[in-house]
């Protein structure tokens, strides 16, 4: 398999993750996001990504996935052990639930194609684009501390699955930005426990081999 993405991309950072506690190998592509023109947007990969951006997992016999959760589920159908998702309706639909405030409420506003855009269109200021960031999060963050169990050592019980996936790559992006985490100690008690694990500290943007 190989893995088209970028160290700093949340989203990537996710299948990294879903990779790692997977054991599948897979090779890293890297696709510059903020090289001048962005490597997101050349024919060759625009073929692959209609959506120009990261991450793209290519299997090994050519198909092209896109879209970070679609290829978690992918990978949790095609690799059952360790789930990802808990076999009950209910409890499976809370776990998606809270996954998807990171990856459908909070990650999309604060891509960078849109704080992009915010300079380009509407002359944002750097500092006015640190603020937008730190607005949706905190928005994001508020949720998700109702949603997630008090008294487990994950989000949903004691092993890792969908939701501490997304937490633990959108508490980097929290990190750069300079979110206070304070209020937040339940998350941040998740997402150490997170890094604790091989798999995750192997996916960080530290560890990847295109840093810049």
């Amino acid at each position: 398999m190989r893995l088209y993405s970028y160290w700093r991309s949340t989203a990537a950072y996710r299948v990294r993750i879903a990779l790692n506690m997977k054991s599948v190998a897979y090779e890293t592509v890297a696709v510059d996001l903020v090289a001048d023109g962005g490597q997101q947007h050349a024919p060759d990969y625009a073929a692959l990504n209609p959506s120009h951006l990261v991450p793209t997992l290519v299997l090994d016999d050519g198909t092209a996935l896109t879209q970070s959760l679609a290829i978690v589920e992918y990978l949790d159908i095609t690799h059952p052990d360790p789930a990802l998702l808990p076999a009950d309706p209910i409890q499976r639909a809370h776990v998606k639930a809270a996954a998807l405030v990171i990856a459908a409420d909070m990650h999309p506003v604060n891509n960078l194609r849109i704080v992009q855009h915010l300079g380009t269109k509407f002359n944002a200021t750097p500092d006015d684009k640190a603020e937008w960031m730190r607005h949706w999060m905190v928005a994001g963050f508020d949720a998700l501390l109702q949603m997630v169990r008090t008294d487990t050592a994950f989000a949903f019980g004691e092993t890792p699955g969908f939701a501490d996936i997304c937490l633990t790559a959108q508490y980097y992006n929290a990190r750069r930005w300079g979110v206070d985490l304070a209020p937040y100690a339940r998350l941040t008690e998740i997402e150490q426990n997170c890094l604790g694990l091989p798999a995750f500290a192997a996916a960080t943007p530290e560890n990847q081999p295109d840093i810049t």
